[in-house]
């Protein structure tokens, strides 16, 4: 299966732009809607850097590709045989969006959500006709990580999610089928990860800048190359065995937020956007930051697909 000759994105948000310059790029007219003219507005200059980060890592580029900036839904979705949904992590404002969306498709045309962690169930009970319905989470930022994880929900067709999975394929990304847990399997894997850096940071054994260090180096540089279920092999089940019989007891299992993050969240101190979170910025060193991240992903993603 190919890309759909039409699709269209429903929000133009954080991920909304960068996943239209990737079905563009694949050869597909795409339509991007949002409800908020100033939000559809600002979607053009995100689509026109996703488009440039995709020059950059020399994603192939199919004949045909467009993206058209649609505030009418109905407009939008007209003759789209791929829909995705991109809108705020809210269950409720999810269920009403592919609810309305439904009314504007063809029985054929597929819909995808791009959530988080919020099971696709429960968005599905707001539809129809959920056989067509599935979860498809991108990673941000969407034109530069070409990985998707398929989630179908209980009542997802099998025929829904192999069409899914061959689309994400005809663009060029990895395709990784998942059962249905809830953040689904990348985030459950981050907050892991974060839970026990966060931990450490807090007990005072380490700061927050020797800790990116030791995870961009460490860790994250060998898994960029090696996934662990490999990297288990490569060091040895006896070795895993050993150390884990008396590390992972010593391993956080909070179920709680981290209280520097809630304390920080609290004090309006949220990262990036707010120029200070775990460090403090600039203006100018948040864009600098930004351009210095984009940077080294296309720089990964380009040597990644070499090997």
């Amino acid at each position: 299966m190919s890309v759909p000759e039409v699709s269209a994105v429903v929000g133009a948000g954080t991920m909304g732009p960068g996943m239209a310059a990737v079905l563009a790029r694949a050869g597909s007219q795409v339509r991007l809607h949002d409800v908020s003219e100033e939000v559809l507005d600002r979607a053009k200059g995100g689509y026109q850097l996703a488009t440039q980060a995709l020059d950059r890592v020399e994603a192939p580029a199919a004949p045909g590709g467009s993206v058209a900036f649609e505030p009418d839904l109905g407009q939008a979705l007209a003759g789209a045989g791929l829909v995705l949904e991109a809108v705020p992590e809210k269950l409720d404002l999810k269920q009403q969006v592919i609810a309305e969306m439904e009314n504007h498709l063809a029985d054929d045309a597929l819909i995808a959500t791009n959530t988080s962690g919020i099971p696709v169930t429960a968005i599905a009970q707001a539809l129809k006709h959920p056989a067509r319905f599935v979860g498809m989470h991108w990673s941000n930022p969407p034109h530069l990580i070409p990985m998707i994880e398929v989630v179908p929900g209980e009542q997802t067709a099998d025929a829904t999610t192999a069409a899914i999975t061959e689309i994400i394929r005809a663009f060029g990304y990895e395709a990784v089928t998942e059962k249905e847990v809830p953040g689904f399997v990348e985030n459950r894997i981050l907050y892991a990860i974060l839970r026990e850096c966060l931990s450490l940071v807090q007990r005072g054994v380490v700061s927050e800048a020797d800790m990116d260090t030791c995870v961009k180096w460490g860790i994250g540089y060998k898994l960029a190359v090696i996934g662990p279920m490999r990297l288990l092999d490569m060091a040895g089940l006896d070795i895993y065995s050993s150390v884990a019989s008396y590390l992972n007891p010593d391993l956080s299992a909070s179920t709680e937020v981290p209280e520097m993050i809630k304390e920080r969240a609290a004090d309006g101190k949220l990262g990036m956007k707010t120029l200070g979170g775990i460090y403090q910025y600039t203006p100018e060193q948040v864009a600098e930051r930004r351009a210095e991240i984009a940077k080294g992903l296309i720089a990964v993603r380009k040597t990644l697909s070499s090997l």
